[in-house]
């Protein structure tokens, strides 16, 4: 089968796809699909894209023998879907990938702010002082998590959150009894969650209904003294509310992994586009920003994904998603 991968930069990536499609006519290109860049050879039978890429009709009409599109990312907006359907066209993503990598990384942000790692490392290195006066931490041993939102994500933040002998609370609109029950954990509404737990981690997409989810209404619920940890998605929080929250110093600290500034990125898979991650991108956003300036708050540059681990997985699931479809047994349709 002839197929064209898009937005392929990365020479080993070259190499693992031509590997995994031995027999098949395989193209690389290094920049987008759309309306400008259509190849002069269109005879494809399935194309591959990522997220900068945009099949509009004109484009979808280019490849007149296309048969299948594999999106490597969740987010699948950058394809005219009810277009491909009447051209038969079927489509697929990459629905999840790196669900434990985020749980660990939100454990990490737990850890730093518990025990203040990053101002005990910062002080030694920049003056020396080898004392561990100011940094006095808390065990999480016996501490109450709660967990906002328990996908796949959010599920594994609650097993690792077991392994520290930790009580947790969870809200989600869909509770899942059967996970509550082997997990060892109760659901309960967001106000409960948030007037009973000493750290809160969010893990829930940024829709209509999270947009400000936790927000000056309801951060005051929060225990005094408690932390805030978001990997989800920078607008599930009302940066206003949180910054008062804090320098109020009714809660105790934050760890933030995403901005409700960064409009720009859709999802964790655009900034896998990069060679590296554009960490000039976010210094442009986070350098005026009121949080980045004080001492309880942590702010990485939307990371918790970036593992090569996230993108083996990003690469395998596309190779299976083309293998599937070859077999007549199509996998992740969209």
């Amino acid at each position: 089968m002839k197929t064209a991968f898009f937005e392929i930069r990365d020479k080993d990536q070259q190499v693992y796809f031509s590997q995994n499609l031995e027999g098949h006519e395989v193209a690389f290109f290094e920049n987008p699909l759309n309306e400008d860049s259509i190849p002069q050879n269109t005879d494809f039978e399935v194309i591959s894209i990522f997220v900068q890429s945009l099949l509009t009709p004109k484009v979808l009409n280019s490849f007149p023998n296309l048969k299948y599109i594999t999106v490597r990312a969740t987010g699948f907006d950058n394809v005219n879907c009810e277009f491909a359907k009447t051209k038969n066209i079927s489509i697929s993503n990459v629905p999840a990938y790196g669900s434990n990598t985020v749980a660990e990384f939100t454990f990490g942000l737990i850890l730093s702010l518990s025990r203040k790692i990053p101002q005990a490392a910062y002080r030694l290195k920049l003056s020396g002082e080898f004392s561990t006066d100011g940094f006095k931490g808390f065990d999480l041993n016996g501490k109450t998590l709660g967990v906002v939102g328990t996908g796949k994500i959010g599920s594994n933040v609650i097993k690792i959150a077991k392994g520290f002998n930790m009580q947790v609370l969870a809200m989600d609109p869909h509770p899942n009894d059967e996970l509550s029950k082997n997990l060892g954990f109760s659901y309960v509404t967001l106000e409960e969650l948030l007037k009973n737990s000493d750290i809160v981690t969010l893990h829930v997409p940024l829709v209509e209904q999270t947009h400000h989810l936790i927000n000056k209404g309801n951060i005051s619920l929060m225990k005094k003294g408690s932390l805030l940890i978001n990997t989800s998605r920078g607008g599930v929080v009302d940066t206003d509310a949180l910054s008062k929250a804090l320098t109020q110093e009714h809660l105790a600290g934050a760890a933030l992994d995403v901005l409700e500034e960064e409009n720009e990125l859709k999802e964790e898979a655009q900034l896998l586009t990069q060679d590296k991650i554009p960490q000039e991108d976010f210094q442009k956003i986070i350098e005026d920003h009121i949080l980045m300036h004080l001492p309880n708050v942590i702010i990485t540059p939307h990371m918790a994904f970036y593992t090569k681990e996230a993108e083996e997985s990003i690469m395998q699931t596309t190779i299976s998603n083309i293998a599937a479809f070859i077999k007549g047994t199509a996998e992740n349709l969209v």
